[in-house]
């Protein structure tokens, strides 16, 4: 199972995280409570930049300047659009879930993406603290794998390991193991890492 730290910003915490996390998200939307201008490495996480309907151009300069591993797409971009970045870095689109969702929508991204993230549907594009039904995820047919988002925090582990979606690769965690907004908890990290991966 792969872990994704998200809304990270502090530069200990990051080194802190780099046996446990596979990918650290930072934040470029400046709408964001944990929007951050720069990012940190500590060696190991991929370092995954975060846009929301942000200008292609602007997003290839913060993949250039910030040496990112991924972009991560949590707006309404279209497939042409992530086929444009997907020219240049991998792509996360993100996508958020009510129970309206039509997941087939998904099937015209599936070329130009390397990863869905499936996140509760909010007006602020993710970070909410809510978490969607998971039931709706038998929805989900096709063969790209997903990260699970939205709502996950420290009490989640015996009902993130009641899902068996074959597509389910990883987590991604924020809002739920915060102290305040991009100041994360790293022992409650460490911890739920060691229990989902147990």
């Amino acid at each position: 199972m792969l872990i994704k730290v998200c809304g990270m910003s502090i530069s200990t915490q990051i080194e802190s995280l780099a046996d446990n996390a596979n990918f650290i998200g930072f934040i470029f939307y400046e709408k964001s409570s944990r929007y951050v201008q720069s990012t940190h490495d500590n060696g190991h996480s991929k370092k995954v930049g975060v846009f929301v309907n942000e200008s292609i151009p602007n997003i290839l300069e913060k993949v250039k300047s910030e040496a990112l591993d991924y972009v991560q797409l949590h707006g309404s971009e279209n497939a042409n659009f992530c086929e444009e970045i997907q020219k240049t870095i991998p792509v996360i689109k993100a996508f958020g879930i009510d129970e309206s969702f039509q997941f087939p929508i998904l099937k015209s991204y599936t070329s130009y993406v390397s990863y869905f993230l499936f996140d509760t549907k909010t007006e602020q594009h993710g970070g909410s603290g809510n978490q969607f039904n998971w039931q709706l995820l038998q929805n989900y047919k096709l063969e790209t794998p997903f990260f699970l988002s939205g709502g996950i925090n420290p009490t989640s582990i015996e009902e993130l390991k009641k899902i068996s979606h074959p597509k389910l690769i990883g987590i991604d965690i924020n809002s739920g193991f915060e102290n305040s907004p991009a100041n994360k908890n790293i022992e409650q990290i460490k911890q739920f890492i060691d229990e989902i991966k147990s």
